[in-house]
């Protein structure tokens, strides 16, 4: 068994109409001006007005900034950061899935330390705590509420870079399920797998251990019952509020354990051709499945037992089942089969598994990868 420690020092606050405790959240802060940071969609809906609205309340005044897109870029960051000076801002409320969290995180870094966003690239590099950082999550996918990462595109190098640092965990967040329905249903599935394989690369990594276990199965299994219902029916509230919950559970999980090859190779994907995250994972989880089997202990037929429609534990489970039943579950949400299909091509193939070797998560996976490797697994998953 590893050795293990973990410490969870956030608030997180879960139930139905639970926005309606923002206010007493910003009052308890003493914040007095909020910058609200979220995407231009959840803007036209209507989304960032509620929460406007519950700013009011707490007589705090607001300014947004919603131009964050699906994979954020370090051009976003700095255009956040300058909304946030503007409005002479003390504290951030981080609207929407992992691209506004992770553009909230920059901005906090930078309002407490300056410079730029790639000076902290990498682990360990912010000096201290950040500004005070509210997340709403409303796709239950990204788990981005929970961690201490902070994921954005570098535009110059098309690689995505990472910030890694416990001072960057945001204060509160708060699991509302009514914040999750407004997703569309291609959303809601890529976003659902995406919070899937964070609980199973979780849960199959050698950083693993009984704590990250445990909220890894129980993701699992509130995601294995609700996936389906969810993307057929967000107002179904049961659904709804088990993948928020699970998301979250995920995001803990891997935020301890890591990830493994699907999320090493899918950021690259996202980097060069633009490929919403989730659905990049999802992609390519059927490969990376058949090229763990090997290397599995056991734990392929409980994901299984978790994922499958079957009522009853399968019999004669062997670990080929496994991809099968995720190319399945994928067909059934809509997601493509192939990497081909997504606009992606061959001849980025090369400079793509350079960049996934660089992740942390190659390290972790259970089956030890060469460049040549992570090659033949993106020509597989065309």
């Amino acid at each position: 068994m590893n050795e293990f420690n973990f410490n969870i020092p956030q608030n997180i606050i879960f139930g139905k109409g639970s926005i309606e405790k923002l206010p007493g959240i910003l009052k308890e802060n003493d914040s007095k001006c909020v910058l609200i940071i979220s995407g231009p969609v959840l803007d036209k809906i209507g989304v960032v007005g509620k929460i406007e609205e519950q700013i009011q309340k707490a007589g705090v005044s607001s300014e947004k900034f919603t131009g964050v897109s699906a994979n954020p870029t370090v051009a976003e960051c700095e255009a956040a950061f300058e909304a946030y000076q503007r409005a002479g801002a003390d504290s951030i409320v981080a609207l929407g899935g992992g691209s506004p969290m992770d553009v909230a995180k920059a901005v906090g870094i930078l309002a407490n330390y300056g410079g730029k966003v790639i000076d902290y690239e990498g682990a360990h590099k912010v000096p201290g705590p950040i500004v005070p950082i509210i997340a709403i999550p409303t796709t239950a996918g990204t788990g981005s509420e929970v961690t201490a990462f902070s994921v954005i595109v570098d535009e110059k190098r098309h690689y995505k870079l990472t910030i890694f640092s416990y001072e960057i965990l945001p204060k509160y967040a708060i699991l509302d399920p009514d914040m999750v329905k407004t997703a569309p249903p291609s959303v809601a599935a890529a976003c659902g797998m995406d919070a899937l394989i964070h609980a199973w690369e979780a849960y199959t990594s050698r950083a693993a251990s009984p704590f990250t276990d445990a909220m890894a199965e129980k993701a699992m299994e509130l995601i294995g019952k609700n996936i389906r219902r969810f993307v057929a029916c967000r107002e179904d509230e049961e659904a709804a509020s088990a993948m928020i919950t699970a998301s979250t559970f995920a995001g803990i999980a891997f935020a301890f354990a890591r990830l493994g090859n699907v999320h090493a190779m899918s950021h690259p994907v996202s980097a060069y051709f633009g490929v919403p995250h989730g659905v990049a994972n999802s992609v390519l989880l059927p490969v990376i499945v058949e090229y763990n089997a090997i290397a599995d202990t056991g734990k392929y037929e409980k994901i299984y037992n978790y994922i499958s429609e079957e009522k009853e534990p399968v019999k004669n489970f062997v670990p080929e089942m496994l991809a099968e039943e995720v190319r399945k579950l994928n067909a059934q949400l809509g997601i493509p089969a192939g990497l081909s299909e997504l606009g992606v091509t061959e001849d980025k193939i090369e400079v793509m598994a350079i960049d996934a070797m660089k992740s942390g998560n190659i390290a972790v996976n259970p089956r030890t990868s060469t460049q040549k490797d992570i090659e033949r697994l993106y020509y597989k998953a065309l």
